[in-house]
């Protein structure tokens, strides 16, 4: 049984988070059975990592139960632009 495709979660996560920006990367070669992502989602707004990823896993209950490896950082839209800026910033060697 061939697993999810990274576009599918990719899909499922803003639905069901109502995710602003999204990046999930297969880490099985294409097999589905592994993933990485990066969600960013206004609904994680006030809590701390334990629960936005409690909130997570339980929005995708079904999903990480049918993978072998399941990864998540969690930020809110206002900490993943201060690290787009940051990366940036490092990227062009400037200083703020």
């Amino acid at each position: 049984m061939a697993g999810m495709t990274d576009a599918s979660l990719r899909e499922t996560i803003i639905q069901r988070l109502e995710a602003s920006h999204v990046e999930v990367t297969d880490m099985s070669g294409g097999c589905g059975q592994a993933f990485t992502t990066l969600i960013v989602s206004p609904r994680f707004q006030g809590l701390t990592s334990l629960k936005r990823h409690r909130l997570v896993n339980a929005a995708l209950k079904e999903e990480i139960a049918s993978i072998h490896a399941w990864t998540a950082k969690c930020k809110t839209p206002q900490e993943y632009e201060r690290d787009v800026i940051a990366s940036t910033d490092q990227t062009m060697g400037g200083t703020a």
